[in-house]
């Protein structure tokens, strides 16, 4: 009983309200076992989908750096540290 993969093109946000379903679900102990076995490795699916969405959204980010006299000079990567 495998889930299906996640759609390549599933927004975060989709993704995040499908996962907050699932442990909802999962919560509240109404699902049969194998449902909760399926549902556990779709959620899973699903946060590694959103893991690498938010990854790939990180690595597009570049912050503004400044010269000496405060104007623009260019960008740099971003540094979530």
């Amino acid at each position: 009983m495998d889930a299906d993969p996640v759609p390549t093109d599933l927004s975060f946000e989709d993704a995040l309200k499908r996962l907050e379903a699932i442990v909802h679900r999962l919560e509240t102990g109404e699902a049969s076992l194998d449902e909760s076995i399926t549902l556990y490795a779709e959620g899973d699916k699903l946060r590694s989908h959103c893991e690498a969405r938010l990854q790939a959204a990180q690595a597009r980010i570049e912050r503004i750096t400044l010269g000496p006299d405060g104007s623009p000079r260019g960008t740099a990567p971003f540094d979530a540290g």
